[in-house]
């Protein structure tokens, strides 16, 4: 019991929102993610618990497709577009929960 108390909570993935060239992922704690890179898809690895879903978002005019999907006990972000994307992430404290904004352009 005692240590459940000092466990801290775990991070869970509360929204996702679509906005002008990227995504606003909201979470109860600060999301500490790794970015990845493979064959110009850009991907954000998250430590999260979350339910699985995918969208569409526009990147300087163009149609790119995002998806969160489970592997083991990570939620991986995929953002695929027809060009290669670059991506820049931050996270901030919003009300006390964390919002973590992800702007993408195309390389």
């Amino acid at each position: 019991m005692i240590g459940r108390l000092l466990q801290p909570d775990p991070l869970w993935l509360e929204r996702v929102e679509v906005i002008e060239q990227g995504l606003e992922l909201w979470f109860n704690v600060e999301p500490l993610p790794r970015e990845e890179h493979a064959g110009g898809v850009f991907i954000l690895r998250l430590q999260s618990f979350g339910r699985q879903q995918q969208g569409q978002l526009h990147v300087q005019g163009r149609l790119a497709n995002w998806r969160l999907q489970r592997e083991r006990r990570d939620l991986l972000l995929r953002v695929v577009a027809a060009r290669p994307l670059r991506g820049e992430w931050r996270a901030e404290e919003v009300d006390g929960r964390w919002r973590l904004t992800v702007s993408l352009v195309e390389q």
